[in-house]
């Protein structure tokens, strides 16, 4: 559900039974779903994704690692597997997916801080070079402003840094986890 509000098409890939997948896939808010897929049935998902855009792959096992390897980007979850692990091109660590989302939204910030910055700097010397060229200000107030200006951008790239911590998983409700237990215990 947060990915699709980010924008992000989400289409589950599962060896499970179709009735497992679907219920997990209804309270992730999941529509596209594909059940009972062997190892290679879900690279050859993924490649056909890819033929769309870029396609990021989320696994933690060994029947993952094929597809891990077709994505675009493939992230593993830290409990999984050694095999999903070296394949991937990310890990997250434990097993809570909204690492996933807060990573993502993170990578959107920290992009959108960062282009404010070189939009800053280069506006900046736009305006200085000519300045100083003829003459309206001299070198010393030149390199002053430039300094000054630098510290704004650190000042303002720390902000990049800064991250919400997840709520602890004792005090949330996670439906995902619960129907997921309970389609185990079925």
């Amino acid at each position: 559900k947060v990915l699709d509000r980010m924008g992000i098409s989400t289409v589950m890939l599962t060896g499970d039974n179709r009735r497992t997948a679907d219920a997990l896939a209804h309270e992730a808010g999941i529509t596209d779903v594909r059940s009972e897929l062997r190892p290679e049935d879900k690279a050859q998902a993924v490649a056909d994704l890819a033929g769309r855009g870029p396609v990021a792959m989320i696994g933690d096992g060994i029947n993952d690692a094929p597809a891990l390897k077709q994505a675009s980007i493939g992230v593993a979850m830290g409990s999984g597997t050694d095999v999903a692990l070296e394949t991937a091109d990310v890990a997250l660590m434990g097993e809570d997916l909204r690492h996933l989302t807060q990573a993502l939204a993170h990578a959107r910030r920290a992009r959108r801080i960062m282009l404010q910055n070189v939009g800053l700097s280069l506006g900046l010397i736009a305006v200085l070079i000519p300045l100083a060229l003829t003459g309206v200000l001299g070198l010393a107030a030149v390199v002053a402003v430039h300094e000054l200006a630098e510290i704004v951008v650190i000042a303002n790239g720390v902000r990049a840094g800064r991250t919400k911590p997840l709520a602890q998983p004792g005090r949330d409700h996670d439906p995902v986890a619960e129907v997921a237990a309970s389609a185990i215990s079925r």
